[in-house]
């Protein structure tokens, strides 16, 4: 729910009722992205206080609280907005990004670690799977929900929304791990294997990891299929209000369209394809991305002839194969990682994926601004962006190959798998 409202409703209002530039509204979107290494020195920390009560739920409770803080800020700026003060209202929504953004950065980590100890040593992998599945299941039902609620921009409407995130978040975040952390260190203590610190630092083993060519090469990969993946992800709206006449509740559920099908080739793939090595998963990695870059393609198509017919077969063509790519993009991470240096692999991982999502999230705005600026039509200049999209993702193709090509060549990885979104 915050998600949404924060990455689809937000910046729907700001660029399309109050007319900003898409840039600088991506680049709001693009801040939680570019400050992901917060999430290293998090799940660093935490590590250390694991073996303390409350060691890591008390960084998930403190960051979320941030983010409902978050929540609050940019409900104020939208205020000042409507009574033309831009000043204020910028500093505001810039704090609130800033919020929001840090604590999501500052409770994930722990998050994942206490999912990943709650279960037994067999299930970790699946355990952070349900949870990050169950996640891309709720983007749709909270992009339609919002999008019932608030089918056109009032402020009363938007602090509704603000209101009722942080009810059901504040609910959830509080209650769902309540108590998880000492019936995991209890049972830990009873099995004779308590939670310790990890004594290497982090900077030696990111230097050693770093040395690897075949990882940098997997860490190029990820980077750009990020990228590529979401420059969509800051105009997607904007283009259904200023190409298509879409209304607010009607753009907002435009994710809900390409969200859908990638929960359900997420699940398939993982019934279909579960018991493949990790290793040979590099086809179907690229056949999800080439059904990726096949949509993107489309949707450019629809953007430069305005036929609103071709966007829902392209958003359904991205997010089945955003869905293949997901599960194939986890079990080359699990193949690419090894056990004595899970963590450092994993977060790296981590940065390459998410610092790249906001280079992507912002280079979409710049991209479309770009083109409005030398004079293009709005169809044209979100076009390129799409079109540009559609090409960085069959570049990862392409970057996939030679990175299959070194896993066909390594021993079967042991490593738990981990979500990848």
């Amino acid at each position: 729910m915050s998600d949404v409202l924060v990455s689809s409703v937000l910046n729907r209002i700001l660029i399309t009722h109050f007319g900003f530039m898409a840039w600088p509204v991506a680049l709001l979107l693009s801040l939680r992205y570019l400050l992901s290494p917060l999430s290293l020195w998090a799940g660093a920390r935490s590590d250390t206080s694991a073996a303390a009560p409350y060691g890591r739920t008390r960084f998930i409770w403190a960051g979320r609280a941030l983010m409902m803080t978050g929540l609050g800020l940019i409900g104020v700026s939208l205020a000042w907005f409507g009574r033309g003060q831009a000043v204020p209202g910028w500093l505001m929504v810039v704090a609130g990004f800033l919020a929001y953004g840090v604590g999501g950065l500052i409770s994930g980590s722990p998050f994942l670690a206490l999912v990943r100890h709650s279960a037994p040593a067999e299930q970790q992998g699946l355990a952070i799977a349900i949870v990050e599945t169950v996640l891309i299941a709720c983007f749709p039902l909270a992009a339609l929900g919002f999008g019932l609620l608030m089918e056109h921009y009032e402020l009363r409407l938007f602090w509704r929304l603000v209101a009722l995130t942080a009810a059901a978040g504040g609910t959830f975040w509080l209650l769902s791990i309540a108590g998880v952390e000492r019936r995991v260190q209890d049972e830990l203590r009873a099995a004779g294997e308590p939670l310790r610190p990890h004594d290497r630092p982090i900077g030696e083993r990111l230097r050693a990891l770093l040395g690897d060519r075949s990882k940098l090469r997997f860490f190029l990969f990820l980077s750009v299929a990020a990228a590529a993946a979401w420059l969509q992800e800051a105009i997607l709206e904007p283009f259904g209000a200023e190409v298509l006449d879409l209304s607010l509740g009607q753009t907002t559920r435009l994710n809900a369209v390409w969200l859908v099908p990638t929960l359900l080739t997420l699940v398939a793939s993982m019934a279909l394809w579960r018991n493949r090595p990790p290793q040979r998963q590099g086809g179907i990695a690229g056949a999800g991305l080439c059904c990726m870059a096949a949509g993107m393609a489309l949707l450019a198509a629809a953007a430069f002839a305005r036929a609103g017919v071709l966007v829902i077969p392209a958003l359904i063509a991205y997010g089945a194969g955003f869905g293949v790519y997901t599960f194939g993009g986890l079990s080359l991470m699990a193949a690419m990682t090894t056990d004595r240096e899970a963590g450092a692999q994993l977060g790296l991982w981590t940065i390459a994926q998410v610092v790249f999502r906001g280079v992507g999230i912002a280079a979409g705005g710049l991209i479309r601004d770009a083109g409005l600026a030398l004079g293009g039509q709005p169809s044209v200049a979100y076009g390129v962006v799409f079109a540009v999209a559609s090409a960085g993702i069959a570049a990862a193709v392409v970057i996939l190959t030679r990175v299959a090509e070194g896993l066909r060549a390594r021993p079967h990885a042991a490593a738990a798998p981990v979500a990848v979104i």
